[in-house]
């Protein structure tokens, strides 16, 4: 048997068919990139699972930061700036973390 995956990401790509899904994760380069020229980030695992299994570590990960933030006393905060890069309405991204 293969050892385990050990990787850090800071960004999530999630492409869905009909069968299922591949989850790539990807860390940013080091180094900015130059003028005009996009930034590169490199593919550090690919993770493929049915969207039976997506959908329910969706709720568990949503169910697992709920309680540690309640916990812990804390809120995990994300910049607007951030949600809109990910098209994400702040109306909905309130009315999730609240349910």
């Amino acid at each position: 048997m293969t050892e385990p995956v050990d990787v850090y990401c800071d960004q999530f790509q999630i492409n869905l068919g009909v069968s299922g899904c591949a989850c790539n994760f990807s860390l940013s380069n080091a180094v900015p990139p130059a003028p005009g020229v996009p930034p590169q980030a490199e593919r550090v695992a690919t993770i493929r699972m049915s969207l039976e299994h997506l959908k329910l570590m969706t709720f568990v990960l949503h169910r697992q930061v709920v309680q540690y933030e309640a916990q812990a006393g804390v809120s995990v905060p994300i910049p607007v700036p951030v949600l809109g890069s990910l098209q994400i309405r702040q109306e909905d991204w309130q009315t999730f973390w609240q349910a």
